[in-house]
C-alpha cells in the first residue's frame, strides 16, 4: 500500500469522523512511514474515498446509530479477518448491507456519503464503487464502443458499493429489471456490503423492484427508515 503523507489530507474537516471513532488528529497524522499501519491505511483509504464523494456531501457526517452499528460491524468483522489469516492490514470484504428508506430530501444521500467518510478513516481498508441507479442503468445500455458487460462486473464484484435511489423508475422495464435482479442478486449470495438509497417505501419497492429483488433485499439489507420533510425544499 502506498505511504501517504498526513499534509495530504488538511482541510477535511476529519474532527468529527475521527472524534465518532473515539480518535483525534494526532492519531490519523501519525508520521511513522509504515504503509501497513492503521493510521497509513485510514489515510489511504479517505483519500481514494474522497475522491468518490460529490463536493455538495464533501463534509458529510452520519448520525444515524444504525448506520453507526454498521460500520462498527464491517470495522470488527475485518480486524478479525485480518488476525485469523495473518494479513498486513484489514481489509472489508464480506457483511451486511444496508436499506436507507425515506422521502425525497430527509438526508438519505448525505447520511450514506457521511458513512462512506467515517468507515474511511477507521483504520480498515474500505474499497467503494459509487453510482445512482439511473448512471447505472446509462452505462450498462448497449452502444458501440463499450463493453457493458465489463461496465456491469466493476459494479457487481465491488466490494463496497452504494447505489443512490433505486427504484427510482416509477415504471421500470425488463431492462432495468434484469440489471436490477442480476446485481442485488450476485451481491446477496456473495454476502457483498452494499449501501442502498430509495424514497419508495417498501410497497412501492415491491412494485418497482419486483418479488425476486426486494426479497433478497429484504434478508440482506437491514432497512432503516428516515423521516422527515423535504430539506431541500426549507432550505430554498
Amino acid at each position: 500500500m502506498q505511504y501517504i503523507p498526513p499534509a495530504n489530507l488538511r482541510g477535511h474537516d476529519l474532527a468529527p469522523l475521527l472524534a465518532a471513532r473515539g480518535l483525534d488528529a494526532d492519531w490519523i497524522n501519525l508520521h511513522d512511514f509504515d504503509p501497513h499501519s492503521p493510521q497509513n491505511v485510514a489515510r489511504h483509504t479517505y483519500a481514494e474515498t474522497a475522491a468518490l464523494v460529490p463536493f455538495h456531501y464533501r463534509t458529510a457526517t452520519p448520525s444515524l446509530p444504525q448506520l453507526r452499528a454498521w460500520i462498527d460491524g464491517l470495522v470488527a468483522a475485518a480486524k478479525e479477518t485480518q488476525e485469523e489469516r495473518h494479513s498486513p492490514i484489514a481489509s472489508i470484504t464480506h457483511g451486511p448491507s444496508l436499506l436507507l428508506l425515506g422521502v425525497c430530501g430527509v438526508g438519505k444521500t448525505h447520511e450514506a456519503y457521511g458513512a462512506m467518510r467515517e468507515l474511511a478513516v477507521s483504520g480498515v481498508y474500505a474499497q467503494w464503487q459509487v453510482t445512482t441507479a439511473a448512471d447505472l442503468y446509462a452505462a450498462l445500455r448497449p452502444r458501440h464502443g463499450v463493453d457493458s458487460e465489463a461496465e456491469f462486473r466493476r459494479f457487481r464484484d465491488a466490494r463496497m458499493l452504494l447505489v443512490d435511489d433505486l427504484g427510482a423508475e416509477r415504471k421500470p422495464t425488463e431492462f432495468t429489471e434484469e440489471v436490477n435482479f442480476r446485481l442485488i442478486n450476485h451481491r446477496y449470495e456473495r454476502h457483498l456490503p452494499t449501501l442502498i438509497t430509495s424514497n419508495a417505501d417498501a410497497d412501492q419497492l415491491r412494485a418497482r423492484l419486483g418479488d425476486r429483488v426486494t426479497s433478497r433485499l429484504r434478508e440482506m439489507c437491514e432497512r432503516v427508515a428516515i423521516k422527515g420533510s423535504d430539506r431541500r425544499r426549507r432550505a430554498a
